[in-house]
């Protein structure tokens, strides 16, 4: 078990006090219906973390369309869900895998390591026949120690400095390609990519609908050097958290995720933007 455990381990699991499950389904352009979904039925026992109200901040000129929560705010709604650093924390969606790993990410980033994503999600689980219900869990309050890690987090500054040097290390765009080429761009103001970055598509690191194996994330990134520093981005920082989960299985060490992504790069006018015709 590294940072993804599958759904019979979580079965044998769910009466366990230490335990916590955390459901993230969330559809994106429909902010409501993932909420909606988790009141007909979950996981028993799993907390709804809502990806614009519980694991985003407010939407300011710079920071992109999804910046990161206030660090105190998100511990509070942790303790009210009864996380403490010793807990186990599971998270899952749909299946889709992005936001579970933002919640993932974010965890990761406030110092707590016993935290993993559900194979499969919630389309796995329901498939299998195990057990849901539409009982809102309560439970004692817990008190979160924060260790913020900075080492897993990429500043604008440190982007624009890799941008100048391009041996630094690796820059990798998880948007599709065409979003990447700058052929359609169909949420952010300008299309395109930063300045030496790569495209190694986030829906890759799936196949049919699971996180592949250690060994095939590999593959995907075989021409990104493993002794130097890599930052993943996408649009705006949540569908890049699957790239940076599966190069940490892929046993990549230095790797940051540029949280404002494309959307926080483009918010300053004079920043390059490159596109590919063909």
């Amino acid at each position: 078990m590294k940072y993804i455990v599958e759904k019979e381990w979580l079965l044998n699991q769910l009466d366990k006090p230490n335990i916590r499950i955390a459901d993230c389904r969330f559809k994106l352009g429909s902010p409501n219906e993932g909420n909606s979904q988790y009141e007909v039925n979950h996981i028993p026992n799993a907390v709804y973390f809502d990806l614009e109200k519980d694991l985003s901040g407010p939407v300011e000129e710079h920071g992109g369309r999804h910046p990161l929560p206030n660090p105190d705010q998100l511990k509070q709604n942790l303790e009210r869900a009864g996380i403490s650093r010793e807990t186990i924390v599971v998270a899952y969606d749909g299946g889709e895998g992005a936001f579970a790993s933002r919640f993932w990410w974010l965890l990761r980033y406030l110092g707590h390591e016993q935290v993993y994503v559900l194979n499969g999600g919630y389309k796995e689980w329901l498939e299998s026949e195990y057990p849901v219900n539409s009982e809102m869990p309560k439970f004692e309050p817990a008190v979160l120690n924060v260790e913020l890690q900075p080492d897993i987090l990429a500043t604008y500054v440190e982007v624009k400095e890799q941008t100048e040097s391009r041996n630094a290390g690796a820059l990798i765009d998880s948007r599709e390609a065409k979003r990447y080429r700058g052929i359609e761009e169909p949420i952010d103001k300008k299309a395109g990519h930063i300045p030496g970055a790569i495209n190694k598509v986030w829906l890759e690191a799936y196949g049919n609908g699971r996180f592949k194996e250690a060994n095939e994330q590999g593959k995907r990134f075989a021409d990104v050097e493993k002794d130097k520093p890599v930052i993943v981005y996408c649009g705006s920082g949540v569908t890049a958290a699957p790239n940076f989960l599966a190069l940490k299985e892929a046993g990549y060490c230095n790797v940051k995720l540029y949280a404002g992504s494309f959307s926080d790069w483009i918010s300053y006018e004079e920043n390059e933007i490159v596109t590919v015709e063909k």
